[in-house]
């Protein structure tokens, strides 16, 4: 089996501002490291290196070589495997820069890359797209290992493992190519609650459609929608108990039940609802703090369109820790039957970062569709 070079690299960065609320971490590194923050990318590489390692059952030559870039763009996670890697460029910045990618796209292409794998968010794909554009490369596939805090951009795989599947199908020669979107989102205005997102290009990466997330798309504003949503409101409103705590989750549909229930919520946020009060944008650390005793707590989220993802995308405050405390019984998922039917396959995916939790939350889960309606649907 002929060896194949794949490339690696990591945004060390990327995904810092998930738990500490801050909704991305472009410009806000430092604020995010002074909340507590702490990387997140090393260990997703590290989660697709070792399913590249399984799949291969490292013991001798396998048929795949990782090209990287030095430090903390992604040899400090090869010294920790069993693959072998080689360094395309040693001369990174300990704190990266969007140069700093753009230069190691450049520098793994130079030494024969034309797989590359990277870690990171929207923004890490935009740099990359840059990359590609100015120095006119054309024969270059890209795999994205999501590590950001939203990822609209379909060039993601649903998780890291997924990645390392999509590798081996392209050394195998059964992937074809296919294009991606990009998404551009102005972080800046998602701080201040406003959803402003483009479409910034496409990158060409392989055609493995169940492997990949897809871009998001936005849901209908149709008078039929928002009565589904109104509907919805209304049924959890009426089982709402006093003195629970309601961990409310980013979205349109949570935001009309929040208008419905008469309260303020942050609609790109998370909001914590308990005793006839709201705490709006709260991070992980608050939740902990405020709620106390999860015995009596409640999740109430939505799918993102089109992906069909609860966990793990633009919600990362409602963390692995608070998911395993409130319990599968206490997630009320809800979303209306047109939000359902546009999700590839109608299943919905979970992706927390923790291995354990996201298998507890696999299976079947009841979401609400209508006011007293539900449906059945599998979690993978």
């Amino acid at each position: 089996m002929n060896e194949m070079d794949v490339g690696l690299l990591v945004n060390p960065i990327a995904g810092m501002g998930g738990k500490v609320g801050l909704k991305g971490t472009d410009g806000v590194v430092e604020e995010a490291i002074e909340r507590g923050a702490e990387p997140i990318a090393p260990g997703r590489a590290m989660e697709f290196l070792r399913a590249l390692s399984d799949i291969y059952d490292v013991g001798g030559s396998p048929p795949v070589r990782i090209v990287t870039c030095g430090g903390v763009m992604g040899e400090d996670v090869c010294k920790k495997t069993r693959l072998g890697h080689i360094i395309a460029i040693k001369d990174v910045n300990e704190r990266t820069t969007a140069e700093d990618t753009k230069r190691c796209v450049l520098a793994l292409y130079d030494a024969g890359v034309r797989l590359l794998v990277f870690v990171g968010g929207d923004g890490t794909a935009r740099d990359i797209l840059d990359a590609v554009q100015d120095n006119k490369i054309d024969d270059l596939l890209i795999i994205g290992v999501p590590s950001g805090v939203k990822m609209y951009s379909g060039i993601f795989v649903v998780h890291p493992r997924d990645a390392a599947e999509v590798v081996r199908l392209v050394h195998d020669g059964t992937a074809t190519a296919a294009e991606f979107e990009v998404m551009d989102a102005d972080e800046s205005a998602i701080r201040e609650d406003r959803f402003v997102i483009q479409l910034y290009g496409f990158l060409k990466g392989p055609s493995v459609p169940a492997r990949f997330q897809g871009a998001k798309q936005a849901s209908p504003e149709t008078t039929d929608e928002f009565e589904a949503q109104e509907a919805i409101a209304n049924y959890i409103i009426e089982e709402m108990k006093p003195g629970n705590a309601y961990i409310l989750g980013p979205g349109t549909s949570v935001r009309t039940f929040a208008e419905i229930l008469g309260i303020k919520k942050t609609m790109l946020g998370v909001d914590l609802y308990m005793n006839g009060t709201v705490h709006n944008d709260v991070n992980e650390s608050q939740l902990i703090e405020l709620i106390g005793d999860f015995d009596n707590a409640w999740i109430i989220v939505s799918p993102i369109g089109h992906q069909g993802i609860l966990f793990g995308r633009g919600n990362q405050q409602i963390s692995p820790t608070i998911i395993h405390r409130v319990g599968k019984d206490h997630i009320m998922i809800i979303s209306t039957p047109s939000k359902l039917s546009s999700i590839e396959g109608e299943t919905l995916k979970v992706d927390t970062g923790d291995s354990e939790v996201d298998d507890m939350l696999r299976g079947y889960i009841r979401v609400i569709t209508d006011y007293n309606e539900f449906r059945l649907i599998r979690v993978e």
